[in-house]
């Protein structure tokens, strides 16, 4: 077994987690998980009492969750305890790639004992699944739209094969593969099979990183058959609903726009409905289409692809701004104050991005991977690993802030192991080359072919725009090394050996360098981060006569602990050469940013909702922090969208 086959010229593929050592920034917030939050999560998973569901030998616990209600408003049969060995595999995923970090007998024994009752909840023929087993048995694959069976089997397939890859413990390995198969023997287009797929889109990327890992061709012809099958007609959903004797007219959400089986896929022009389950049907898909050399799957996403950036997704990389689905509304709604922008959300964007660089690389993907990286995403962690985000509005009177847990706690370990695996999204490697996507310091072991290529890269990226890179090669060897210059850069220098050099082709955003390399051949990468105004389209209604200010990939918000209270009394100039940096030692050393401003004062309101007067102004200066670390110091306003024009 292999951690993952080498891919053809055309197909990259990301590194596999522990070949990619991390350090500086996302070394210190990997460290933070793994000192930290790994163990808060695991607490407060045995505090919840999912282990007590998972865990054969103990009693069937009670139901703790409250039951969802239908249209009509009656009781149904489906709450978030169900999805419990979801989160519970999440947190063995991060823990996987803590452990690879940093030895802990302690944490790898609770990991291991979880993976015992895992093992031993396993059926006969290969079925998994707690509360099935344990909490409703017989009632299995009666409920895909709603029940999560298969979405829980996907994201158990990606813990087994992070622990496997972190550890070399194979256990639960095998019991995904014994899973898988029984899946790929339930579901397809077979007499006696049933024809359908998951309401909560996972298990199609999960199916894709198995098939990898293990060389098994059947995981990669069921993802595929999971992202064809969904949406084609009769809907399975009704067909199963109608098994049940349920009318499918009084499910909660009312319409399959809600889990994108309105559509076959390939006919889908319009993302809608829930947000993450969205990102995961595309990353499913973008994965199957690299697997398979899929363009009708490529050209689909594409059409989303230029539909999702255009029109639906925040600054900050965030996206569905609605509560009620989690998901999307309509075109250009995108308040502030209100607005839902999932943590889980912005990591599966950073998923489907990172998916469509399968076909190679490309600025349009990966400048958004970027900025729902480090803005939409990381914002959903506190600085030191306990705390935690669910939803990431853009505006805040004071009364937002991170939380200890969640009912649905689907995003405490998801922003964890997305950042510790953080490597695995800045690679990409295909059987001629390497793709550099992200930059952070780090020291990657990747292979091309029979060819090992140490790259090591020495920056103290995000806060400083310079990398140097430096290769490390047992012989000289031929591949082609491709460099991304994000789109906020406009004037990107590249050096050789000290020596300027113009790359031998840009394309996709992206300088491409093709040559013999030669063991120690250093690079250095000069990404300059200016100070930058960003100016929303005049239909997002929340942001006209504002904008949001950006310093390299991170967009900033002011903080009342900065400001003072009222920031919406902060009027920003159209000109920001007086803007400047500086470091701001209580939050982690980053960077601020202060711009000459005014404030507005009203003396003769008096109290008054409406006045004749206007305002009075006074010289002000205001101090922008990154929005990922807003809500780490003293509680209070703030406020991405900050009001334009003083001095005009």
């Amino acid at each position: 077994m292999t951690s993952h086959h080498q891919p053809k010229a055309s197909v990259f593929r990301p590194p596999a987690v522990p070949d990619v050592e991390m350090r500086g920034f996302w070394g210190e917030r990997i460290d933070a998980i793994v000192d930290r939050t790994v163990m808060i999560l695991y607490d407060r998973c045995v505090v919840a009492g999912m282990l007590d569901q998972i865990d054969p030998t103990r009693p069937v616990p009670e139901v703790k969750m409250p039951w969802h209600t239908r249209a009509d408003g009656t009781p149904d049969t489906v709450n978030v305890q169900m999805f419990w060995d979801s989160d519970v595999a999440k947190v063995i995923e991060t823990a996987a790639y803590a452990l690879y970090r940093k030895p802990n007998s302690d944490l790898k024994a609770k990991m291991d004992a979880i993976i015992d009752m895992f093992a031993g909840l396993q059926q006969p023929d290969g079925y998994m699944n707690s509360w099935f087993v344990r909490m409703q048995p017989g009632q299995r694959w009666t409920n895909l739209r709603d029940c999560h069976e298969l979405y829980c089997a996907g994201h158990l397939m990606e813990a087994a094969v992070a622990y496997f890859h972190a550890t070399g413990k194979r256990k639960l390995l095998d019991v995904m593969c014994r899973y898988a198969d029984h899946i790929d023997a339930t579901f397809g287009p077979n007499p006696g099979q049933r024809p359908g797929y998951c309401g909560h889109e996972e298990i199609e990327l999960a199916l894709v990183r198995l098939g990898r890992t293990t060389g098994e061709q059947r995981y990669l012809d069921l993802a595929r058959y999971f992202v064809d099958q969904r949406g084609q007609q009769p809907n399975y959903f009704d067909v199963e609903a109608a098994e049940r004797g349920v009318d499918p007219t009084q499910w909660r959400h009312k319409t399959y726009l809600y889990n994108q089986s309105h559509l076959p896929v390939r006919e889908q022009t319009k993302v809608v409905g829930h947000a993450v389950r969205a990102m995961y049907l595309y990353s499913g898909m973008a994965d199957v289409a690299t697997e398979f050399g899929d363009d009708s799957l490529t050209d689909a996403l594409k059409v989303l692809w230029e539909d999702l950036t255009s029109k639906q997704m925040y600054v900050t990389g965030g996206i569905g701004p609605a509560a009620s689905n989690e998901g999307f509304t309509e075109y250009y709604d995108l308040p502030n104050e209100s607005a839902y922008a999932e943590t889980c959300a912005a990591v599966a964007l950073m998923m489907w991005a990172s998916r469509m660089l399968g076909r190679g690389p490309d600025r349009h993907y990966a400048d958004i991977m970027e900025q729902a990286l480090y803005n939409g995403a990381l914002s959903g962690l506190s600085i030191d690993g306990s705390r935690f985000f669910y939803d990431n509005p853009l505006e805040s009177s004071g009364g937002h802030h991170r939380w200890i847990w969640h009912r649905c706690p689907c995003c405490p370990p998801n922003i964890a192991r997305t950042v510790t695996a953080i490597g695995s999204y800045m690679y990409g490697v295909s059987s001629d080359g390497i793709a550099l996507h992200l930059y952070g310091a780090s020291t990657a072991r990747l292979k091309i072919g029979t060819t090992t290529v140490n790259l090591t890269q020495d920056t103290r990226y995000p806060t400083d725009g310079r990398v140097a890179m430096s290769i490390g090669l047992e012989s000289p060897s031929h591949f082609t090394l491709s460099l991304r210059v994000p789109g906020w850069c406009e004037n990107a220098a590249l050096s050789l050996n000290g020596q300027a050099v113009k790359p031998d082709e840009v394309r996709g955003g992206y300088f491409h360098l093709k040559r013999n390399w030669q063991d120690g051949d250093r690079l250095e990468l000069d990404l300059p981060m200016d100070v930058r105004a960003l100016y929303a389209h005049p239909a997002v209604k929340a942001d006209l006569g504002r904008v949001a200010i950006a310093r390299g990939p991170l967009i900033y918000c002011t903080e009342e602990v900065d400001n003072g209270a009222d920031l919406n009394a902060l009027i920003v100039p159209d000109d920001l050469s007086g803007a400047k940096t500086v470091p701001l030692p209580e939050l982690n050393n980053t960077v601020a940013i202060e711009i000459p401003a005014r404030r507005e004062q009203w003396p003769r309101r008096n109290g008054k909702l409406y006045d004749p007067h206007k305002p009075d102004h006074i010289e002000a200066t205001a101090r922008l922090v990154p929005y990922h670390l807003w809500d780490n110091r003293e509680p209070g306003e703030m406020l991405v969208w900050v009001r334009a024009g003083a001095g005009q």
